[in-house]
């Protein structure tokens, strides 16, 4: 076996803005008399996508199940969050681009992202990886986020789709997944693909349920990676 397909997270992976998805959702929260700590974020919700995280949130509230309030609650942050990179573009982490651009001439890539489609394409917009992800899989594509592996399922079949009939079928146990959640940790591991977590969220210790870890992906090397098969 050996490794065909590199499939990253994206917010807190390729794009450092973390805390401002944590600020813009605290106040679109704020607008609906709910609070969230920036602890229970990292601690409990992070790495989830923001349907299940807020349907957890209104829950924990005592809140009724209320689709249209939690659509309110997704918009605003969303709004919010437009509004704020406008003018505050996402950085990439350092070292990502020139690990993209290297990957991208000997692997199949892909983005596998609990954040939004418009949000991925806008932090992407004018980098040197902008064209560099044949495939991008993001909130909208899904119906269940991460712990659950439907993500990384529904990419790796997308992948498949997108390939020459003449190309044998990529397996999960080809791909490598680039994760900086705990969440995004077990969902990768339940599709069955390998996992690498990158610590530019949590500590490498709460990283440990990865095949390998590293400080960020300026550290990792493709030797490395293909260890791991």
């Amino acid at each position: 076996m050996s490794l065909r397909a590199i499939i990253f997270d994206f917010n807190g992976v390729i794009a450092d803005d973390e805390t401002p998805h944590l600020l813009m959702f605290q106040q679109a929260l704020r607008e609906e008399g709910l609070t969230l700590t920036k602890e229970e974020y990292y601690e409990t919700y992070l790495g989830m996508d923001e349907r299940n995280c807020l349907a957890a949130l209104l829950k924990k509230a005592g809140s009724a199940r209320d689709p249209a309030r939690a659509q309110r609650v997704h918009d605003r942050k969303v709004a919010l969050f437009r509004d704020y990179t406008a003018t505050h573009k996402p950085e990439l982490f350092p070292g990502v681009a020139d690990f993209v651009l290297k990957a991208k001439d000997r692997y199949r890539l892909a983005v596998a992202s609990g954040g939004t489609r418009a949000q991925i394409a806008d932090a992407l917009r004018g980098s040197p990886i902008e064209q560099a992800f044949p495939l991008v899989v993001a909130a909208e594509d899904t119906t269940t986020g991460k712990p659950d592996p439907e993500i990384y399922l529904l990419t790796l079949a997308k992948l498949n789709d997108l390939s020459p009939k003449a190309i044998p079928s990529l397996k999960a146990s080809e791909c490598v997944v680039i994760e900086d959640s705990l969440a995004g940790i077990q969902s990768a591991k339940a599709a069955g693909m390998n996992v690498v977590g990158v610590a530019t969220t949590y500590p490498a210790a709460a990283l440990k349920e990865a095949h390998a870890v590293y400080p960020s992906l300026k550290a990792v090397t493709f030797a490395e990676l293909e260890r791991l098969f």
